[in-house]
């Protein structure tokens, strides 16, 4: 199966269905099974590309999407193959409220003209919004204030029979972290407290949901009926305390989330350096010694950071070879001097696992000093997609 024109661009980016479900049935485990799991697919699936991943995520028994943007919602409904749910928990523009209501996506509301309007649009329509109301916490960014449920109170009287309470919910401010523990359990207690507040008032929701990736392996006791796993279920832990609070758990065993994604490209010519020359652009490395090289398609335009250049290792061969020189737009050189045996069209493992040598997301993200998550949602669409086993 795949997603992209021919390949002519010389890399490949490959998404394994069985380590996708592998890491559903870890994370279900974790959550139990009365806790719907609901996929996020917001920075395009996390650049493993939502028109792929979605039916990918529904064969594997997914029935419920977040996303973060109408767009990125129009791309998921546009893609499923069921009739999974689709909730947006950010940006809609007021020109796609009728589409949203239409269509039945499910909507976060956290701000009062907001309800204003997806309502006022559901009553034109004659037809039921479907909202989660956001309560805020401590998070500080978006969220309801208790000062304002009885307003949403009245508006929602003023529009009874246009709308569906699907949910309500909230957002940890860092539950990858240690440091934002008491934060974080603050919110939970909060979080309850403000749900029997809207309960007082004749307002329950279907689902009450609070938890990302990180607060369901760290809180598991937080899951409540939903969570929105991001990061976790493409294979990443969100952070390495998050990874460790599993592990000291169960010391010894091998981590139980497998990546999804691998990366591939290929050889694209091979030459040899003489002492004492410079490689590529400018005068950032000099070859000490006779010095044989390979380039590779694949440069700062597909993600690969110019970071990098002098600092990251890809896989050849079975060995961890160095990126030398500057990392131009669409091509690097590595050092191949220890491989001799290396030629034209061989297989260069730029994330992912070869010979028993495995190459990271984290172990490049962490020498461009960039997150996971950023590495991951830089990679282009033109990279081609292909679904393996």
């Amino acid at each position: 199966m795949t997603f992209a024109p021919p390949n002519f661009s010389g890399s490949v980016i490959e998404i394994s269905r069985s380590a996708l479900l592998n890491n559903y049935n870890f994370l279900r485990a974790k959550i139990g099974k009365r806790t719907l799991l609901s996929s996020v697919v917001k920075g395009n699936a996390y650049g493993h590309t939502i028109p792929m991943f979605v039916p990918l995520a529904e064969s594997c028994g997914i029935n419920h999407f977040s996303v973060f943007s109408a767009d990125e919602a129009w791309q998921v409904f546009q893609a499923r193959t069921t009739d999974a749910g689709i909730m947006i928990m950010g940006s809609i523009p007021d020109e796609a409220l009728e589409w949203a209501v239409e269509n039945g996506i499910e909507v976060i509301i956290f701000e009062l003209e907001r309800l204003k309007n997806i309502l006022a649009v559901a009553k034109k329509l004659g037809k039921r919004a479907h909202i989660h109301l956001e309560l805020e916490t401590g998070m500080n960014r978006t969220g309801l204030e208790a000062t304002l449920f009885d307003d949403v109170k009245a508006i929602l009287n003023d529009y009874a029979g246009h709308w569906q309470l699907k949910g309500i919910c909230t957002h940890y401010a860092g539950a990858e972290s240690t440091s934002n523990y008491l934060r974080v359990r603050r919110q939970m207690k909060r979080f309850r407290n403000l749900v029997e507040e809207l309960r007082d008032r004749g307002l329950k929701a279907e689902r009450l949901h609070t938890s990302c990736s990180a607060a369901a392996l760290s809180y598991p006791e937080a899951a409540m009926d939903m969570v929105r796993i991001g990061i976790a279920q493409y294979g990443f832990w969100p952070s390495r305390e998050t990874w460790m609070h599993h592990y000291l758990k169960r010391p010894g065993e091998p981590d139980p989330l497998k990546r999804v994604m691998s990366w591939k490209s290929s050889v694209m010519s091979v030459k040899q350096v003489p002492a004492g020359d410079f490689i590529g652009y400018g005068t950032s490395y000099l070859a000490g010694v006779p010095t044989r090289i390979a380039t590779v398609p694949v440069g700062y335009s597909h993600g690969f950071a110019r970071s990098l250049s002098n600092l990251g290792r890809v896989l050849v061969a079975g060995h961890r070879v160095a990126v030398v020189g500057l990392i131009n737009m669409n091509m690097m050189m590595i050092d191949i001097t220890e491989v001799p045996h290396v030629t034209r069209g061989d297989e260069v493992m730029i994330i992912g696992t070869q010979e028993g040598q495995e190459v990271s997301v984290s172990s490049f993200s962490e020498l461009s000093q960039n997150l996971n998550y950023e590495t991951l949602v830089r990679l282009p669409g033109s990279v081609p997609r292909v679904v393996v086993p």
